[in-house]
């Protein structure tokens, strides 16, 4: 953010602009940074879509014009102005979304997209699938299971550890057992996989650490990231975004090209 002074005033420019930028801009969009600029006060508390209804162009191409300037988005435009914010409820609010925006980004480049197709495969050629998660995970692999079987796929889903135990014993030779695990290191979770993989069953973990023990004993591992700030510090309750991020990747491939 460039500071420029005038007199006894400061003006900040959020967006700075040189020729060559200016250039590569239409008349739409120079005047959708002119109007981030000259609104630098009230940038935070504004949406991309106040944006765009306030210089009358949309959504997209206030995005594209952003994104011509350098910026990654709208996203970074709004952590920059709340950064210039004065109010501490608007810069703490403005932590919270890039907290979020980080996990994302570290996903996407975390995740190999050679294993992403290596996991859809497997599940395409599997006889059944078997889901194992526990605890606030149990909410990602129920979404998963269920969206696996309205795309017609034989899936059985538990969060029961003992239940775990004898369905991983008993996986038939082309059964997949997915686990899904935000530490990678729940006792049952780990014991199934190794169970599973000792039989010669394909086993596909998905987790956000990657000294996790369930990868040693997968056939594919999917690891993503796990973001070191934790809202309630007396309970494990860390944002799964990750899980879901990887399964919805997983279930949006299989649906559009299958």
């Amino acid at each position: 953010m460039r500071l420029i002074r005038y007199g006894k005033g400061e003006v900040f420019i959020i967006i700075s602009l040189d020729s060559d930028i200016i250039e590569n801009l239409t008349k739409t969009e120079l005047e959708i940074i002119n109007f981030i600029n000259s609104h630098e006060n009230t940038l935070h508390a504004m949406s991309i879509v106040d944006i765009a209804f306030d210089t009358y162009s949309s959504p997209s191409t206030v995005s594209r014009a952003i994104r011509k300037c350098g910026l990654n988005g709208f996203n970074e435009l709004r952590y920059r102005s709340g950064n210039k914010a004065r109010s501490e409820e608007i810069q703490s609010m403005n932590e919270l979304f890039n907290k979020t925006l980080i996990e994302a980004q570290a996903v996407h480049e975390r995740i190999s997209l050679t294993d992403i197709l290596a996991v859809i495969q497997c599940l395409k050629e599997a006889h059944q699938i078997s889901v194992f998660a526990r605890g606030l995970t149990t909410y990602v692999g129920q979404e998963f299971s269920l969206k696996l079987q309205l795309l017609d796929y034989d899936v059985f889903f538990t969060d029961d550890p003992n239940i775990m135990q004898v369905k991983a014993s008993k996986l038939k030779e082309r059964d997949v057992l997915f686990i899904l695990s935000l530490n990678g290191q729940t006792p049952e979770l780990v014991s199934s996989a190794v169970t599973a993989h000792q039989k010669g069953n394909c086993v596909i973990s998905c987790c956000c650490n990657p000294k996790s023990r369930l990868l040693s004993c997968s056939k594919i591992s999917l690891v993503g990231f796990k973001h070191s700030h934790q809202a309630i510090k007396e309970f494990e309750v860390s944002s799964r975004i990750p899980l879901y991020m990887i399964c919805r990747i997983i279930i949006d491939y299989m649906s559009t090209y299958s």
